[in-house]
């Protein structure tokens, strides 16, 4: 930076934060544990009665269901090494990893669609027969599979983002289950073999919804956008206001897990560098307005002396 100016950094531990105390690590790793060993059990079973029953649906949910054992693997390897403290290499430790395991979530989501819809058109072309009985029976466990699964996190989501993502997907997976339920009682009710690649169509386009979002909202964050839930413009604006302002540069917010963002910005103030309980409010108002718990703010006390990063051109 040129001469004449003097950096001062406001971080988050300041006085008065206040951060949410994450959910025990233990717990949430029983809850992993749990909905992994039940969803992989009901998985199983579930391509098995799919074979015998000739159910496209099933098999359908079955792939969902094993992406799902997939994704709360990758999660919860994610909430591991993200409890991981930091390092030499490491300076933030593994907190990106949980966007990692949200691109790998996404990626696998999508080859499964695209092995379902494959057999979902070959079904249409050669119908074959359908148990509509077994289809209601094994979809049945699914939907009791689902939302206990769903509780294990249910305590946790209100507080951890990562838990509430499982929460809602596996609540999700429990609606699916009752759309199998729904194709198997009108197999059995009317015999109407299409009924099941429809059906099987219907989750595939669920399953391509939610995860399209996915993809989208991971990769955003893997190339540092702001996050969804942060008014970039607004935060620009609040610092600008602050007491003794002039303007505001080199302004940045990305990123550092699905659950953390951190922000950087210049303050030019001629007027003079304020005390460190200018940076603790800053930090706090940051943190409890706007959900940015790692700022770190430069003062520039030479107003007529241009800093290197001024421009919205340069990073």
């Amino acid at each position: 930076m040129s001469a004449g100016h003097n950096h001062h950094h406001g971080h988050s531990h300041g006085r008065g934060h206040h951060h949410p105390a994450p959910p025990a690590a233990g717990h949430a790793g029983r809850a992993f544990a749990i909905a992994v060993t039940l969803n992989l059990i009901f998985v199983a079973a579930e391509v098995a009665a799919g074979f015998m029953s000739g159910s496209m649906a099933l098999l359908a949910d079955a792939g969902h269901n094993l992406s799902d054992v997939l994704s709360l693997l990758l999660a919860w390897g994610a909430s591991v090494l993200s409890a991981r403290p930091p390092s030499a290499r490491f300076t933030y430790g593994l907190k990106s990893s949980s966007i990692l395991a949200a691109i790998a979530n996404a990626t696998l989501l999508w080859v499964a669609v695209g092995a379902i819809l494959v057999e979902t058109i070959r079904r249409f072309a050669e119908p074959a027969p359908v148990a509509g009985t077994t289809m209601m029976v094994v979809a049945g466990i699914g939907i009791v599979i689902n939302a206990l699964s769903a509780l294990l996190f249910a305590k946790g989501s209100k507080s951890d983002l990562n838990l509430r993502a499982a929460f809602v997907h596996l609540l999700a997976d429990a609606v699916v289950s009752v759309g199998v339920v729904v194709a198997g009682l009108i197999v059995l009710l009317t015999g109407f073999a299409l009924i099941d690649p429809i059906t099987s169509l219907v989750i595939t386009a669920v399953i391509a919804w939610s995860s399209w979002s996915l993809l989208r909202d991971s990769l955003r964050m893997g190339m540092l956008g702001v996050p969804d839930s942060i008014d970039a413009p607004q935060v620009r604006l609040y610092l600008e206001r602050l007491p003794g302002v002039e303007r505001v540069h080199d302004l940045h917010i990305w990123p550092m897990s699905t659950t953390e963002t951190a922000l950087t910005a210049h303050l030019v103030m001629p007027g003079g560098a304020p005390g460190d309980s200018f940076l603790h409010e800053v930090a706090h108002d940051l943190e409890h307005d706007y959900g940015i718990g790692h700022p770190t703010i430069q003062i520039e006390t030479d107003g007529d002396c241009n800093c290197s990063l001024e421009s919205e051109a340069v990073v």
